[in-house]
């Protein structure tokens, strides 16, 4: 009754390795499942020749006959779990010559138990019963090999299936509890803790192969391949650490050694704090980083930081996050991306961009001298031409001293030209001051940035001065229309101001297209609680593929004449000076308007 119980379970176990043989038929063909199958057919002879011995246990066939059948399954099955191990932890591996010196003490084996009946170093007696059997001098050797090497493979799957996430650790732990039903049977039969038949290693495969069958149809065991995580990680460009309660690291990748210059023996178990300020020599303040540690530990989000890190010539940017289970705390993880190409590429931006802006300075410098010339011109020649009046009026006046001829009348009369002139030119002093006060603060652009209190009239003023030579050289009229109090204040950088209406009415002017005696107006209005300063052209419209590209790109309407400020710069000018907005309406044969919108204080 109990053989037939043993046959029985051993029969179950036999049909399921070969229903597992069939089932892994229409899996994709990888190197696991060569693997795999080799171990599934090291089971099946192993099954095949323990039932084959139970059947035939009372015919005058030695039962140590199919022992002998048994030794390829029993001594080749070890190499084959070692190699399952292996896979599962590298995905693939490479077999190099010294590989196959393990099968050298298999090989032995295979030969010692085929020979045993000439020198019984194997078995000195054998037995159907485990306890029964006297085993020789090399069976020791045999078994140690053996153990080593299902122990090493249970140390991969074991160790890669906490390392690998998702259904990779349940399918190694069925896998590693289906292999240690029947070594820990074994052991306890072999070292004759229990009397167990020499059958029950065999029949404990039936729990190996209950085992795969779940392993492999509920959670695709085969069919997925398996990544050593750690492999993974150790490719990420980005470095990482992982901190328990104590703030100790635990775990990290290679990148982060590689990139930090720093011995894996120093990184482990030492405190996260102290690694940066000691090994890595963070130059930045890490106040936050444990105030954001700390905060990690209870809040599901991750923590960015507002600011790059230093650290030598590399940026780095930080992000914290828990790590949990089911709500339980299982430590903290620290990512630290390298940004040092972008802080480059945006250092390198600003340097573009302050070159143009230094461009664009020196061009306006050059309209300024251009209407400097202009505009001091006519006020010092009619000065010039006023020293001369006053030259002659002072000899006529040295001539008509002692003259008789000459009344009182006519004294006063040479004063009072005299007074004419001397107005003239006070005129033309009070012009020459306002053309270089407005020059001055122009230039005051070219080395630095002032918010100052302005009003209206001031600006219109500077606006007036500055763009006469250009108005007047191009027979252009520019009607200014103040429909709001002048003497309302604003507050930012007057000049870069002044530069922008400048440039916006340079561009109307350029509109016109050289035609003489045409319109502009300048339009200063109150919107709601906002100064509107508009300036209107009647020369046609802009382009469609110029509407596209006003305010996203640097472009100017004033072709190789245009000073390269343009419309974009204009704009953000106007957002970072006066936190204002600059809008524009064209109509295709009419004209076109740009508004610049500046909030009152």
């Amino acid at each position: 009754m109990e053989n037939t119980f043993l046959l029985l379970l051993m029969i179950i176990s036999e049909l399921l390795l070969v229903g597992l043989g069939f089932a892994l038929r229409k899996e994709k063909k990888s190197q696991l499942k060569t693997v795999f199958n080799l171990c599934l057919l090291c089971l099946f002879i192993w099954t095949l020749c323990s039932i084959l011995q139970l059947l035939f246990q009372n015919t005058n066939i030695d039962p140590f006959f199919w022992e002998k059948l048994d030794s390829f399954a029993i001594c080749l099955s070890p190499v084959a779990f070692l190699a399952l191990g292996k896979v599962f932890a590298k995905t693939k591996i490479t077999i190099k010559w010294y590989h196959l010196l393990l099968l050298v003490i298999p090989i032995i084996s295979i030969v010692i138990i085929f020979t045993n009946d000439y020198h019984h170093l194997y078995y000195k007696q054998y037995s159907t019963i485990m306890s029964e059997v006297v085993t020789g001098d090399y069976f020791i050797i045999h078994t140690i090999y053996t153990y080593i090497l299902y122990g090493i493979s249970i140390y991969y799957l074991l160790k890669y299936s906490i390392k690998n996430s998702g259904f990779f650790s349940k399918q190694s732990l069925l896998i590693t509890l289906g292999i240690s039903v029947p070594l820990i049977v074994n052991s306890l039969g072999t070292f004759g803790i229990v009397a167990l038949p020499m059958c029950i290693t065999s029949i404990c495969f039936s729990f190996l192969a209950f085992f795969f069958a779940i392993a492999i149809f509920k959670f695709k065991f085969i069919s997925i391949t398996p990544i050593a995580m750690q492999n993974i990680v150790d490719k990420m460009s980005d470095s990482f650490v992982v901190i328990n309660e104590d703030s100790n690291v635990t775990d990290f990748n290679k990148t982060f050694t590689d990139t930090f210059k720093v011995s894996p023996n120093k990184v482990r178990n030492t405190n996260i704090i102290d690694l940066l300020k000691n090994d890595i020599k963070f130059e930045d303040d890490l106040t936050n980083v444990e105030d954001a540690i700390k905060k990690a530990r209870t809040t599901p989000e991750i923590i960015y930081f507002d600011k790059e890190f230093k650290i030598g010539k590399q940026y780095f940017s930080i992000e914290v996050s828990n790590i949990s289970s089911k709500k339980n705390y299982l430590g903290t993880l620290i990512l630290f991306k390298d940004v040092t190409q972008h802080m480059e590429d945006m250092q390198t931006i600003k340097n573009n961009q302050d070159m143009l802006m230094e461009r664009e300075r020196l061009a306006s410098l050059g309209q300024l001298i251009g209407g400097i010339a202009h505009n001091l011109k006519t006020p010092i020649m009619s000065i010039a031409g006023a020293s001369e009046g006053l030259s002659d009026l002072i000899k006529e006046y040295e001539t008509s001293v002692g003259d008789a001829e000459v009344t009182v009348d006519d004294h006063h009369e040479i004063a009072k030209d005299m007074k004419d002139w001397i107005s003239k030119i006070r005129s033309y002093t009070e012009y020459m001051s306002d053309v270089i006060t407005a020059v001055k603060g122009q230039a005051v652009t070219l080395s630095e940035e002032q918010a100052v209190s302005f009003n209206l009239d001031e600006l219109v003023k500077r606006v007036d001065i500055l763009m006469r030579h250009e108005l007047k050289n191009a027979l252009i009229n520019l009607n200014t229309k103040m429909e709001i109090d002048p003497n309302i204040e604003l507050k930012g950088n007057i000049n870069s101001l002044v530069q922008v209406i400048n440039n916006m009415i340079s561009n109307a002017i350029q509109a016109y297209k050289g035609k003489p005696n045409e319109q502009i107006d300048l339009i200063v209005s109150q919107t709601n609680n906002d100064v509107t300063i508009s300036v209107v052209d009647h020369a046609g419209g802009l382009p469609k593929e110029v509407e596209g590209k006003l305010f996203k790109e640097m472009i100017t309407t004033k072709g190789k004449n245009g000073t390269g400020l343009g419309l974009f710069m204009s704009y953000s000018t106007i957002r970072a000076h006066f936190n204002g907005n600059i809008t524009y309406e064209t109509e295709k044969g009419e004209g076109t308007a740009f508004h610049i919108i500046l909030p009152m204080q």
